[in-house]
């Protein structure tokens, strides 16, 4: 991957969240390949082809909306650690089927093992009470609701 592409594909990024206000979910991805590198590592290059291949030129590009494509991108992530499903829970706590991010939207993926617990895939801006709630219980695995101080 050219140096430019990576450069570009950044800019574009950084220039969408700060007109958005969106929060920088690259922290918890890079947390998520770390783990795909060491559980999963046949995923976990496939994950860093994807990035290389589709992400960055997609971003750099312009081809595809930059927030839209990372999302998308930790989603796949998430599936590929642990098969499942993902949802947007809304404002009120209700989950819905993940179809392409929403600003208010909290994206989490439920992995089929009952056991397991939610991954993060997408942030809102602000955590409405209901979406704090979810959060603390089915990604966090806390009884009680935390403070944003607590989100990654």
């Amino acid at each position: 991957m050219p140096e430019s592409t990576a450069a570009a594909a950044e800019k574009v990024l950084e220039a969408a969240l700060a007109e958005t206000g969106a929060r920088d979910p690259r922290d918890f991805y890079r947390e998520r390949l770390r783990e795909l590198k060491r559980t999963h590592p046949d995923e976990y290059q496939r994950a860093v082809s994807y990035y290389t291949d589709t992400l960055l030129p997609e971003v750099a590009e312009r081809r595809r909306d930059p927030l839209v494509a990372w999302t998308e991108y930790g989603r796949r992530l998430a599936e590929a650690l642990a098969p499942g499903r993902t949802v947007r829970i809304d404002d009120s706590g209700r989950a819905h089927p993940y179809d392409a991010p929403a600003a208010d939207g909290l994206i989490v993926h439920l992995p089929d093992d009952k056991g397991a617990r939610a991954l993060l895939v997408s942030l809102p801006r602000a955590l409405s009470a209901s979406q704090r709630a979810t959060y603390d219980v089915l990604v966090s695995g806390k009884q009680r609701t935390g403070t944003d101080a607590d989100l990654p």
